[in-house]
């Protein structure tokens, strides 16, 4: 979030460019109403379950909790030692309950969040699949240039507004395949570019407790009819996050919230238990990104003499905190700006403390010291991300005279995804998990079982395969929209 509130799979050559053309090709199709799909859609399944009262479809409840961390390692514990054995929420002992659903269902090592590791990107790659280049919410702020408007995540005009939000969201595939929807404050529009809209739709609203959540939750499962009740159910919370920003990772806060969300958990699989069916219902327990310390930071000043001096004075917008997408007043050589940035990073004073990189918008000149966007964030082919981006290392913020030494919260993300502290949870229960657990077990695949807690680990993930394993869930594959997931993922862990 912003200062005030808030294995992966290489790409195939040009693959990033195929996607968008695809979507593009389904926002033409969708403008023309029945001809999207014709007379060639595919036939869903009609299958029902009983829980020997009722009738009910495959259904999945996906839930986000915001920030909730799990560190991967202990690689930087000498510059960071926050990063101990408690550093991972669910390893605190705080969390029994989710970490009991986790060893009666499956848990990721971790998820690997898309770059920028920023609310708002990582939950539209969650509901879309694809990366923030295909998906076009490339920060939780940001500039777009095509349309001289800005992106601000707190503001109901840029929420609401259809055109920000790029890609195919998992509740308006399940709508294309007659799959009942509900959306509980997920972030994202309440309609998108082709007129979609969940079938229930609760808007957004701050402090919203646990419990009416939950009764919502539930008040949809208990739908009596079939037809009207949701199969897929979304629900966000982000209090965790909240409390991490305002306290830290490490503080009595944090583990007070977590306690809560733990019982949250607990009541809601007690529920669908006294309810007959943990053998229809997927849980699917998610988190965004995860949370840094970042109490006590080293401040570096881009319009110090020592980087960018006057030159500062030619920057309109500054994208993407804690990072900064530049963009400049017309005119400006952006070569002269990148060649100061990147002699700065250079210096002994400022090395490993921030890198430069330079995106597919950039229009200045050739520098033979210039670093392209890594290829692994996926992050460049976008006319909204802007042409030069500094990214600052986890312990250190970027800021300007102006904008002075404010605006950091004592936690923190937005960091590099590859950065152990802003790793994301997995934790399913539910008929997917049970089956996933023998068809691991018997085709040995990498998942491993861990004798000392009894939990059932699968390898870390990125989070851009999510979509794809809920369309399997749900079984409607047929119907799933481009995106940025790797085919045959989830064979090895789903036999659907």
């Amino acid at each position: 979030m912003l200062p005030n509130g808030d294995e992966e799979r290489p790409l195939l050559e040009d693959e990033d460019v195929q996607v968008l053309t695809a979507l593009a090709a389904l926002v033409v199709l969708a403008v023309g109403g029945a001809a999207y799909f014709g007379s060639q859609q595919p036939t869903r399944s009609t299958e029902r379950f009983s829980n020997g009262t009722h009738e009910f479809k495959r259904t999945v409840i996906l839930i986000s909790i915001d920030g909730l961390r799990q560190v991967i390692s202990c690689s930087h514990s000498d510059s960071y030692p926050y990063l101990n054995s408690s550093a991972s929420y669910l390893d605190r002992g705080l969390t029994p309950h989710l970490l009991d659903i986790s060893k009666q269902g499956l848990r990721a090592k971790y998820m690997k969040p898309v770059f920028p590791t920023l609310t708002f990107p990582n939950h539209w790659a969650l509901m879309t699949g694809l990366y923030v280049e295909s998906h076009g919410i490339v920060a939780n702020n940001f500039w777009d240039p095509v349309t001289n408007t800005e992106f601000w995540y707190n503001r109901f005009e840029s929420m609401s507004l259809a055109d920000w939000w790029l890609g195919e969201p998992m509740w308006e595939t399940a709508g294309r395949a007659g799959v009942v929807t509900a959306n509980q404050m997920w972030p994202g529009p309440p309609v998108t570019l082709s007129g979609a809209s969940p079938t229930y739709f609760v808007p957004w609203r701050d402090k919203v407790p646990l419990q009416e959540k939950l009764d919502q939750i539930l008040e949809w499962v208990d739908i009596g009819d079939v037809e009207k009740r949701p199969e897929l159910i979304l629900t966000y919370e982000p209090s965790l996050d909240q409390a991490g920003h305002a306290t830290g990772p490490m503080s009595a806060l944090v583990n007070e919230i977590l306690a809560k969300i733990d019982v949250f958990a607990r009541d809601l699989h007690h529920s669908l238990l006294s309810r007959n069916l943990s053998h229809i219902v997927d849980v699917v327990f998610v988190s965004d990104h995860g949370m840094g310390d970042t109490g006590e930071v080293e401040w570096i000043y881009l319009d110090g003499d020592d980087i960018l001096g006057e030159t500062w004075n030619n920057v309109t917008h500054y994208d993407g905190w804690p990072s900064f997408g530049l963009r400049f007043v017309e005119g400006t050589d952006e070569r002269v700006v990148l060649e100061k940035l990147v002699h700065a990073s250079n210096e002994p004073q400022f090395s490993g403390k921030f890198q430069v990189y330079i995106t597919d918008s950039y229009a200045g000149g050739y520098l033979e010291e210039a670093m392209p966007m890594p290829p692994r964030y996926h992050f460049s082919e976008n006319e909204r991300i802007a042409p030069i981006w500094v990214v600052p290392t986890l312990g250190c913020a970027l800021t300007s005279k102006k904008l002075g030494e404010k605006g950091m919260s004592i936690g923190n993300h937005g960091y590099d995804n590859e950065e152990s502290a802003m790793q994301a949870i997995f934790v399913v229960h539910g008929p997917f998990s049970h089956g996933a657990k023998l068809y691991s077990t018997d085709t040995q695949t990498s998942a491993w079982h861990s004798v000392i807690d009894g939990t059932y680990i699968i390898p870390g993930f990125a989070n851009v395969e999510l979509y794809n394993l809920v369309m399997r869930l749900l079984g409607i594959e047929a119907w799933a929209a481009p995106n940025n997931g790797t085919t045959g993922f989830w064979d090895k862990y789903v036999d659907l």
